[in-house]
């Protein structure tokens, strides 16, 4: 077993980690994640903190793990809502796996600016909230989408191609590595990363 490796903490990371940690259930993290300015520069530029989605009853059947929020979930505040959700949507429901009963989470939860990759300060800073909202979801399943995830979980010199197809068991989770929907976008329907993606879901929904 390993365990998520997110990057060093710096003052305002090990705050935001002391109050997720003080948060008694889903809905006290969401007020309180709500109104983070751990990240200055995401904060003045975002509209809304994507928190997440969770199913409205009981326990999700597994937590979907992606990288941040784009364009349409900064404007809606709800994540993946945007193509790459549309897709997700599809893929999950093709596996048996509907949305509404899973956990829908993102590493960083504001928007960076442009869609650019979240810096390193910044994911240490989320990763308070994160590891609360899967210590509070409980799900023994976690499905990371793409890289900036996957090295979350499973190290910073994670190479997504090698450690797909599989579960690994990080902090007592089985965390399976797939491709993030936009890079299944962006290479077309016909294309590998797509296949896998659907291939790896399918995978996901036969374990549990």
């Amino acid at each position: 077993m390993v365990s998520a490796r997110p990057p060093r903490l710096d003052a305002a990371a090990t705050e935001v980690a002391a109050t997720a940690a003080a948060a008694p259930d889903w809905g006290a993290l969401a007020d309180v994640a709500r109104s983070c300015v751990a990240c200055p520069e995401l904060a003045a530029t975002r509209q809304h903190v994507v928190v997440g989605d969770v199913p409205v009853t009981g326990r999700p059947r597994l937590v979907v793990v992606g990288e941040a929020p784009g364009a349409t979930e900064d404007e809606t505040g709800r994540p993946f809502v945007g193509r790459s959700g549309a897709l997700l949507d599809l893929l999950l429901g093709e596996a048996g796996l509907p949305r509404a009963e899973v956990a829908v989470l993102n590493i960083v939860k504001c928007r960076p600016p442009a869609n650019r990759t979240p810096k390193a300060p910044e994911v240490a800073r989320c990763s308070g909230w994160l590891r609360r909202q899967l210590d509070l979801l409980d799900a023994s399943v976690v499905v990371a989408l793409g890289l900036s995830s996957a090295k979350w979980f499973l190290g910073p010199r994670t190479v997504l191609g090698q450690v797909r197809g599989r579960a690994h068991d990080v902090d007592g989770r089985a965390v399976w590595v797939t491709y993030h929907p936009s890079a299944a976008i962006r290479f077309g329907p016909n294309g590998a990363p797509r296949a896998a993606l659907a291939a790896d879901l399918h995978a996901v929904a036969a374990s549990l």
